[in-house]
């Protein structure tokens, strides 16, 4: 696939996204607040303009759910990392949930600095700390972390078992590891690649985020299975986040949203233009909203 990766080195990606949420991040968290990424809802559900931000709180619920994690205080984590940690919306709610520690990682240093002013406004300094660092070198002694936490951060990495060797790494003995990422559909038992028009839907949303090239979410599951990580399992979340990507583009059409855009530069631009290709990849198929979630043998 004719992908950022694949026209630039790593440095270059590096930069686009970190100046990518350098721009951007301001004007969502001014529209939608500290989370930055999807809601989870359900599929018959009607959805209000009110229930984003309580989706968006779903969506981390339902991922500890999914991955065994209970409010048994003696199974609940007490360090935890968040691999791609935007303004530290993830990182602050798990910090008040379980009394954690919570270390947040980073390209952006826009949002590194706005994620420690926010929990340091919150009264979470103690708890929540945030920096600038490669999620595929991570600063990180191994063995650290009970859970290992990723919310859509996955796309962007432009070497997934690298990636996912990083996340294995920093796990304690017996830690889960939550990725939930953007993947694109499995590939049937005959084919070899996507089809043309489908890696041609891709390359422009990849253009426009800083993307490199996909994977399935069958490829994360032999990833993890090949460290010998136990307990490995996935599901396509699709249908539950659905209503999100409507919802992002109605917000950008109102007078605060337009407004908002159009400060925030070129490169916000850009991912507007395309979010309705998001939206199209999902209901065609070619896009799947995975999680995969798993645990580091004691």
């Amino acid at each position: 696939m004719s992908s950022v990766s694949s026209r630039a080195d790593a440095g270059a990606l590096q930069d686009g996204i970190a100046e990518f949420y350098d721009q951007s991040s301001g004007l969502w968290e001014h529209i939608w607040g500290d989370h930055m990424h999807h809601g989870f809802y359900d599929p018959a559900s009607k959805v209000s303009a009110s229930d984003h931000r309580a989706a968006q709180i779903r969506m981390i619920e339902e991922s500890l759910r999914f991955a065994g994690i209970t409010d048994d205080p003696a199974k609940q984590p007490k360090t935890i990392v968040d691999v791609g940690c935007g303004i530290g919306g993830s990182s602050r709610y798990l910090a008040n949930k379980f009394g954690a520690k919570c270390q947040g990682i980073t390209l952006s240093p826009v949002q590194a600095e706005r994620a420690n002013v926010l929990a340091k406004d919150e009264g979470l300094a103690d708890k929540a700390s945030f920096q600038v660092a490669d999620a595929l070198k991570q600063p990180f002694p191994d063995g650290q972390f009970d859970l290992v936490w990723s919310m859509e951060s996955g796309e962007h990495m432009p070497e997934k078992a690298k990636f996912v060797n990083e996340l294995a790494r920093v796990a304690a003995p017996g830690g889960t590891i939550i990725i939930v990422t953007w993947c694109h559909r499995d590939l049937g038992p005959s084919e070899e690649s996507l089809q043309p028009w489908e890696k041609k839907l891709l390359n422009r949303i990849c253009n426009a985020y800083y993307l490199p090239e996909w994977c399935s979410t069958s490829d994360y599951v032999k990833l993890l299975q090949s460290l010998s990580l136990q307990d490995v399992k996935a599901a396509d979340w699709s249908e539950h986040v659905a209503p999100f990507w409507p919802a992002v583009i109605r917000s950008a059409f109102t007078w605060k949203g337009l407004t908002s855009l159009l400060r925030s530069g070129i490169k916000t631009i850009k991912g507007a233009l395309v979010m309705p290709l998001m939206i199209q990849g999902y209901q065609k198929g070619v896009i799947k909203f995975a999680i995969i979630t798993c645990r580091k043998p004691e």
